[in-house]
């Protein structure tokens, strides 16, 4: 249908070119007598069979292009076009009153060539920046719409400067423990959450499981509350990346196209995002860094859970969560006794502290 449509069109075009050069073509042949000089019928229908038998040639080239461009529309983000056509109108209109000054010259060649070289590469050009930019132009959008509030710390508000901008990934927002830290204020800047971190919390929270759904739905009521509570502002992008598949590797590539910082607590991502130079807020590093410090040397008194890993060994846990790796526990499981810390790991998946029983006693039940 579409290359029918194509011919169609090549036939008109080809039919109107006949009425306009053909008869000056006709002039000029020794062969072509008087009245074929002056119907335009004829030539009409020349030009239209000619164009028609090119089109035989150059149909499906055009069509490939027309579905290609048709594509690339289809995929790409809404703001984008939207960005992107309003740079393209401003960009005509500077040449139109370019070309409207250049008039005023009454030179041939600058006044029939020059419009349409400006109007082709002021457009090109206006597309361009707007598609491009269109991020800075959202962002001081949402800045002027918001009344540019004021940060807690008391300076001014926060600027929508690519420096600042903390994206989110999926595991961060279900872990919940992100809204906590942005209310308290030590998080500025501008909170990115992409438009494909959305579906897939929204085809988490719809999943048939019942604690991916659990999940999916604490999510998504943990971006309301980013939403409403005081602290950074959240800004939703449309923007993504058509040629990757992993959600992973697509925040990573926002981050470095944004020059921002990707905030999550998946241990894996954050490696991937080092390797790629992109700078990491891993949650669990703060939740590290601010639990006690244990050196070794300390005693604590702690009660043996389970048996460990290794022969003989038992496990304890702190009340935030830190697992304790006792030397010869196995034997207390269930009691409550004394250990000396001998040594502490520290990694971005969590602390672990390895001790050894206090004089190898059970300490008495408190």
């Amino acid at each position: 249908m579409l290359k029918r449509v194509v011919q169609i069109g090549l036939l008109l075009i080809g039919g109107t070119l006949g009425v306009l050069f053909l008869p000056y073509l006709f002039t000029l042949s020794s062969f072509t007598s008087k009245p074929m000089i002056d119907n335009p019928y004829v030539a009409a229908v020349l030009g239209a069979f000619l164009l028609y038998l090119l089109s035989l040639f150059i149909a499906d080239p055009i069509v490939n292009f027309i579905k290609w461009m048709e594509d690339r529309l289809l995929k790409a983000p809404i703001f984008d076009l939207l960005f992107g056509t309003i740079g393209l109108m401003v960009g005509l209109l500077v040449a139109f009153l370019a070309s409207f000054g250049l008039s005023a010259l009454e030179i041939p060649f600058i006044t029939s060539i020059m419009p349409i070289v400006l109007s082709i590469l002021l457009g090109y050009l206006g597309f361009q920046v707007g598609s491009k930019k269109r991020e800075e132009f959202s962002h001081a959008i949402f800045a002027a719409k918001n009344g540019n509030p004021k940060k807690r710390d008391g300076g001014e508000g926060a600027q929508a400067d690519s420096k600042h901008h903390k994206i989110l990934d999926t595991s961060v927002i279900i872990d919940g423990r992100i809204a906590d830290i942005a209310s308290t204020g030590f998080l500025e800047g501008l909170l990115v959450v992409p438009q494909f971190v959305l579906t897939e919390l929204q085809h988490i929270a719809d999943s048939s499981d019942s604690l991916k759904r659990t999940k999916g739905r604490r999510g998504l009521d943990v971006l309301k509350r980013l939403q409403t509570d005081d602290g950074p502002s959240i800004f939703i992008t449309d923007e993504d990346f058509a040629d990757v598949a992993e959600v992973d590797l697509k925040l990573v590539r926002l981050a470095k196209s944004m020059n921002g910082q990707v905030v999550t607590n998946d241990f894996n991502l954050n490696k991937v995002a080092d390797l790629h130079g992109v700078a990491v807020l891993n949650i669990n590093d703060l939740a590290n860094a601010v639990k006690p410090v244990v050196i070794p040397g300390e005693e604590m008194h702690v009660v043996v859970i389970k048996d460990g890993k290794e022969h003989n060994q038992g496990v304890a846990y702190l009340d935030d969560g830190t697992m304790i790796v006792i030397e010869d526990g196995r034997t207390h499981i269930g009691n409550a006794i004394d250990v000396v810390v001998t040594s502490v790991l520290q990694t971005s998946a969590g602390r672990m502290i390895f001790a050894k029983p206090k004089n190898g006693k059970t300490a008495k039940a408190h």
